[in-house]
């Protein structure tokens, strides 16, 4: 060892020998323990009495010397006196370590560096001065017990190591202490923080708290602590707004500092991985600055300190969760404990011989208004594991002892000399340590030196006398499967915010079914927005990533969070458009009717007969077909219906069409028989008449039946039109049919335009021509205009458009050609005379031929 830096080690040194007299002393300085019993065998043990000091800036112009502490810490000390209860208590015991006396040597240094100076001295083992009779002889610990901090444990325990002594922590719980390589000698009676970390983690999942800080004290303790937090929370999706570090010695604008973030977060839950001496700083500062409200999450190291309640701004911290080891019972502790309180309170001795210069006590002192943390066993947890800690040791030196030839931990599987035991053959058999207390607690170490992870939670409450208690809610046992390792009992939880709820502390809301996360930009992945699913999307699940397509047949509803079955459009009866369209239909069908009644009344007027009756009675005929073809267009399309509608109206226009054409052919022919040497009539008579227009509509009826034969019409589910919907619609089959069919009557339509046109201007006070030249320019430009308007039209109004061509063209039709009669028969009768038809080329001849 370096003398240089460390000038508290332990060295003899050979000084001036007289004649008869040697003597071996100590270089330097020994701090003698605070509490000793010699033994056979020693047990080291190290409790800070006192957990404060004055700040001192070491020169190291002299050697340091062993820095005062203050405020006495009752709990410490309860370590020490449980230590010795149990080493008295195995002394006692026949069973165990028979003939052999167990000793302790406690040292109740504080600070980093003088606890360290107590662990090179448990170590070291040598008083100031020897005889040369004894020089060698030593008094090393077998084993060391303590610290209760992580971090004088991982300076000592690391130096300590080296030398193969055992150390035995009830309280240093930093994950890194299980390292085997810094630490190979290291053991502990309480879990590791990294199970810890991984309860914080489920319990701050188990209430939903997705937005937490994290504050840890400024040391490998509370750095490894809270980094497995962050770590295990990021994997169950709780993410951490702000993470800060904390020591007790810091400058006051550290803690100033932090108390600002913690003002200005939104966060409303903290997990502070911390000592009793950082989070009642942090209390203090908090409960100055108003700050309250919040729910604290502790770690085992603050979490049921009783010295929180003495603490300005403990009330800050009621309502706070965290875990702790489970409570135990001590039997007889409690009176052991008593008794040196007794004596330490009222200035006697209970037991004259061992204290005989105390007065003796009288046994009229009363407890009765005198209360103690000392005294105090209702929990005992971490004084519960520096008693596990004892027998562990016990135990390994019981089994050393007691070792059968053949059966040791040592090569050859030989046993250790029973006289000079040494401690890393103790440390052989702590390893094989497996025992069980007496309230059914099995203790034994993995291959870490770690101890079984068994925790309770606990609930900081007010209790009837004042004092904040930590009131057990749930078990946490990670050796079982995970699904069951956290399970909470039924008693009430007092949040920190003072309310009966559950406090939400969350950097977004959940996003609802219906809508998705998006996170916001340069923030964690608690922070997103909640963007509604596009239509024709959906999502039913709570804070979904992404939402789902709804399968073709279905969309979005309106909240998006279901598929329901596409609405299926088509033109309907019950409808207003289809309504209408219907009541117009049936108005051309009761005014062709009308106007066919009309007719036949006066069919042996010279009107009548002068327009061809025969004819003029099979046109009206076709305008009913026309008009009533068009009522097939509306309603649920069926594969029957597709085919009817479009043969029907192809072959009644067709018929209509050939109708008017045969008229118009008449009516060029009555006027050329007239002329001199005619005889175009005999060549176009009624007989001809009848086989054009029968000729003409069987063409059409050719083309149908081909339609149908090799690709008709069918129903069509149309999806890609509309996205929210599905037009039911007919499919043309092919589309040279339908456009054959148009393209036929087309042809017919512009043949009768043309004839009629001709025939506009021939001679005759009723010239017939000029009507059916207006009603084909009306068909003509219905149907050129229903073109571009079909195409664009979306949907149903597809079909709309189609029977409004239908019934435009047919009462164009039908008012052109036949309006102006019906006013003539019934208004002007005296118009409905063979002189005034014939006008002023009176010729019975061609009356005859135009009539005939």
């Amino acid at each position: 060892f370096n003398l240089h830096l460390y000038p508290q080690m332990l060295l003899f040194l050979a000084l001036l020998m007289e004649k008869g007299d040697s003597v071996c002393r100590l270089q330097g300085f020994s701090q003698p323990p605070e509490l000793f019993q010699d033994g056979h065998l020693l047990i080291g043990g190290i409790f800070s009495f006192r957990t404060g000091q004055d700040y001192v800036v070491n020169t190291f112009q002299t050697i340091p010397k062993v820095r005062k502490c203050k405020n006495f810490n009752f709990r410490e000390f309860k370590f020490a006196q449980a230590m010795i209860f149990a080493i008295n208590e195995i002394n006692r015991n026949p069973e165990m370590l028979s003939n052999v006396k167990l000793g302790y040597k406690i040292y109740g240094n504080c600070g980093t560096m003088d606890i360290l100076r107590a662990g090179l001295a448990l170590m070291s083992g040598l008083k100031e001065e020897f005889s040369d009779e004894n020089c060698t002889k030593s008094e090393t610990v077998q084993a060391i017990l303590g610290h209760s901090g992580s971090r004088p444990t991982i300076a000592f325990a690391r130096v300590v190591g080296r030398f193969q002594i055992p150390v035995i922590s009830h309280f240093a719980t930093c994950a890194c202490l299980s390292n085997r390589k810094e630490y190979p000698t290291f053991f502990r009676t309480i879990p590791s923080d990294y199970y810890q970390s991984r309860a914080l983690a489920k319990l701050v999942r188990h209430f939903g708290w997705t937005w937490v800080g994290a504050l840890a004290v400024d040391n490998e303790y509370g750095f490894n602590g809270i980094a497995a937090f962050i770590r295990t929370a990021q994997e169950y999706g709780v993410c951490v707004e702000y993470s800060e570090a904390l020591s007790s010695s810091d400058p006051p604008e550290t803690l100033q500092r932090i108390t600002q973030i913690i003002k200005l977060s939104t966060s409303k839950v903290i997990v502070a991985f911390m000592s009793h001496r950082e989070i009642k700083l942090l209390a203090a500062a908090l409960y100055k600055q108003n700050v309250t409200g919040l729910q604290w999450i502790g770690s085992d190291a603050w979490i049921t300190d009783p010295s929180l309640t003495d603490s300005e701004g403990h009330s800050i911290l009621v309502g706070s969760l965290g875990f702790t080891i489970t409570k135990a019972e001590i039997p007889r502790l409690g009176e052991y404990l008593r008794q040196d309180f007794w004596e330490d309170v009222f200035d006697c001795s209970l037991n004259q011989t061992a204290n005989p210069q105390k007065q003796p006590c009288s046994g009229f002192e009363s407890l009765q208004n005198v209360e103690s943390k000392f005294t105090d066993v209702s929990e005992l947890r971490f004084t519960n594991n520096v008693y596990k800690s004892v027998y562990a040791v016990a135990h390994a030196l019981d089994n050393l002892i007691k070792c059968d030839g053949g059966k040791g931990a040592f090569p050859n599987r030989s046993c250790a000399g029973i006289r000079h035991i040494q401690p890393w053959q103790v440390l052989q058999y702590l390893h094989t340590v497996n025992f069980t207390t007496r309230e059914g607690e099995r203790v034994y170490f993995d291959e870490n030196g770690d101890s079984p992870a068994r925790y309770e939670l606990v609930n900081l409450q007010i209790a009837s006398r004042g004092t904040m208690e930590g009131k057990t809610l749930g078990i946490y046992d990670a050796s079982l499967p995970d699904s069951h390792q956290f399970v909470m009992n039924s008693i009430p939880v007092v949040w920190g915010n003072g309310l009966p709820e559950v406090p939400v502390s969350v950097c977004s809301e959940k996003c609802l079914p219906g809508t998705h996360k998006v996170l916001q930009k340069g923030k964690p992945v608690c922070c997103y927005d909640c963007i509604p699913c596009p239509a024709g999307e959906i999502t039913n699940l709570t804070d979904s990533i992404i939402c789902l397509k709804c399968p073709p047949e279905f969309w979005s509803n309106k909240r998006r969070d279901a598929c329901i079955p596409k609405a299926i459009e088509f033109l309907a009866y019950n409808e207003i458009l289809g309504t209408l369209l219907v009541l117009f239909s049936l108005l051309g069908v009761f005014l062709t009717l009308i106007t066919t009644l009309v007719f036949y009344c006066h069919r042996e007027t010279p009107l009548v007969r002068a327009n061809n009756s025969e004819l003029s009675f099979l046109l009206l005929f076709s305008l009913t077909l026309c008009f009533m073809c068009s009522l097939t267009f509306i309603g649920r399309p069926s594969e029957w219906s597709c085919m009817l509608r479009h043969t029907a109206f192809g072959i009644t226009f067709a018929l209509c069409i050939s109708c008017v054409l045969g008229k118009t052919i008449v009516v060029l022919m009555a006027f050329k028989a007239t002329l001199p040497g005619s005889n175009m009539m005999k060549w176009f008579g009624p007989a001809q008449q009848r086989l054009s227009v029968l000729a003409f509509s069987l063409v059409q009826v050719l083309i149908c039946i081909l339609w149908l034969t090799i690709t008709p019409p069918f129903p069509l589910m149309n999806m890609l039109l509309f996205k929210d919907r599905i037009i039911l619609e007919c499919d043309f089959g092919t589309a040279i049919g339908y456009c054959a069919v148009l393209g036929y009557i087309g042809l017919l339509a512009v043949l009768c335009f043309i004839i009629a046109f001709l025939a506009r201007k021939l001679p005759d006070n009723f010239n017939e021509a000029k009507f059916i030249t207006f009603s084909m320019l009306i068909f003509c430009a219905v149907w050129t205009a229903f073109i571009p308007a079909y195409v664009s039209s979306p949907g149903k109004f597809t079909v709309a458009v189609e029977i409004f061509a239908i019934l435009a063209s047919s009462y164009g039709l039908l008012f052109c050609i036949f309006l102006p009669k019906c006013f003539i028969i019934l208004f002007r009768p005296e118009q409905n005379t063979k002189k005034h038809i014939m006008g002023k080329t009176s010729n019975t001849l061609m009356l005859t031929a135009y009539s005939s």
